[in-house]
C-alpha cells in the first residue's frame, strides 16, 4: 500500500486521463423530467458496467502486468477482466462470502480466475494480497491505490468540464476511490463545487472515521448496495478525503431502493450501490445544481420502459 503522505495528487488525474484517453468512455451527463435539478453521471454506460474501469485500466496500462490480481464485490473484477481480455492479461478475482453469485458468474465467462473465501472485505482483500506474494502477480485494490484513485479522478474532470456551474455532486462511498479522486479532480481545476459522499446507512466507515481523526474498521456492513461493504477506508484515500470532502451522510436501504425505482422509471440501468448517491442527493435536498454520479450498471434485471423524457445535458 501507498504511504498517506505520497499519493496521488491533482497532476495524476490528468495524467490518467491523458493515458486512459483511449480506453475509456466519456460517459454522458443525463438529464431527467423527473429530476429538475440533478444531473446524473452516466458511469453506467461505461465499458464494463461501472465507473471502475478508470482506476483498473490506469493501472494496468501504467504497470504492464502479465497478471493482476484483485479482491472485488464484483464492478472492479469485471472492469478488470473487460481490459484483460483486451490487453492479454491473465486476471485473478478474489471474492467475500456474500458476494453477487451474477456477477461472480460474469467474472467466469470474462475470462477471470474467481476465488472465493468467507469473511468480509478485510479478509477478502487480505487474500488477495496474499495471492499477490505468492503467485507475483500485480496487485490491483479496487480502491487502495495511487493509479486507481487518480483514474476514478477523471469522472470529476469530465463533470466540472461539462457542468461548470454546479454547486454539489454527490459521489457513492464504499472503499473511498471514487470519493478521492473526485475531490483530487475538484482540487485540479479549482472548483468550489460542494463535495458529498453518500455512504450506506449501516457501513459508514469514513464518517465514523472522520469523526475519530483516524481510521476504524467495522463489521462487514448489512446493505444492499454490495459494492459499499467496505469496513475500513483506504490508506491512500483517507486523507485526500479527510482533507477536500465537505460533507458525508449516510441512507439507508429503502433510500437507495426507492432511488433505483426512479432510475428504472427513467430507463437507466442502475444497480442498487449505483444509486446510492441519488438517494443521498434527494435525501440532502439542498437547492442548487447538482450531479449525482450513477456508478454502475451491473444487474441481470433490465429496467422498465423510461416514463419520463431523458436527455444528454448540454453546457
Amino acid at each position: 500500500m501507498t504511504r498517506p503522505d505520497s499519493g496521488p495528487g491533482a497532476t495524476d488525474v490528468l495524467a490518467a486521463a491523458a493515458r486512459i484517453g483511449g480506453v475509456v468512455r466519456r460517459t454522458p451527463l443525463l438529464a431527467v423530467d423527473a429530476l429538475p435539478a440533478i444531473l446524473l453521471k452516466a458511469e453506467h454506460l461505461q465499458l464494463g458496467g461501472s465507473f471502475k474501469t478508470r482506476g483498473a485500466a490506469n493501472a494496468m496500462l501504467a504497470g504492464n502486468a502479465r497478471a493482476v490480481v484483485a479482491g472485488s464485490s464484483g464492478n472492479h473484477g469485471i472492469a478488470l477482466a473487460t481490459l484483460g481480455r483486451q490487453l492479454g492479461v491473465e486476471v485473478t478475482v478474489v471474492m467475500a462470502g456474500g458476494a453477487s453469485a451474477a456477477k461472480a458468474a460474469t467474472l467466469r465467462s470474462l475470462g477471470a480466475r474467481v476465488l472465493q473465501v468467507p469473511g468480509g472485505v478485510v479478509e477478502r482483500d487480505r487474500y488477495a494480497c496474499e495471492h499477490a506474494a505468492r503467485t507475483g502477480a500485480a496487485l490491483i485494490p479496487s480502491s487502495d491505490h495511487d493509479l486507481v484513485v487518480a483514474g476514478q479522478g477523471t469522472v470529476g474532470l469530465e463533470v466540472f468540464t461539462d457542468a461548470p456551474e454546479i454547486d454539489l455532486i454527490f459521489v457513492p462511498t464504499g472503499g473511498g476511490g471514487l470519493l478521492a479522486g473526485i475531490c483530487l479532480a475538484a482540487t485540479c481545476l479549482a472548483t468550489p463545487v460542494r463535495i458529498v459522499g453518500v455512504e450506506p446507512a449501516h457501513g459508514r466507515r469514513y464518517a465514523r472515521s472522520l469523526a475519530a481523526a483516524r481510521p476504524v474498521e467495522l463489521p462487514p456492513p448489512d446493505t444492499i448496495a454490495d459494492g459499499l461493504r467496505g469496513q475500513r477506508p483506504g490508506v491512500v484515500p483517507f486523507p485526500i478525503i479527510r482533507q477536500r470532502v465537505d460533507e458525508l451522510i449516510g441512507v439507508t436501504d429503502e433510500s437507495i431502493t426507492s432511488a433505483m425505482n426512479l432510475l428504472h422509471g427513467a430507463g437507466i440501468a442502475a444497480e442498487p450501490t449505483g444509486s446510492v448517491a441519488l438517494a443521498g442527493a434527494l435525501q440532502f435536498g439542498a437547492a442548487g445544481r447538482a450531479v449525482a454520479v450513477v456508478s454502475g450498471g451491473n444487474t441481470l434485471a433490465a429496467p422498465p420502459a423510461p416514463h419520463g423524457a431523458m436527455s444528454a445535458f448540454a453546457h
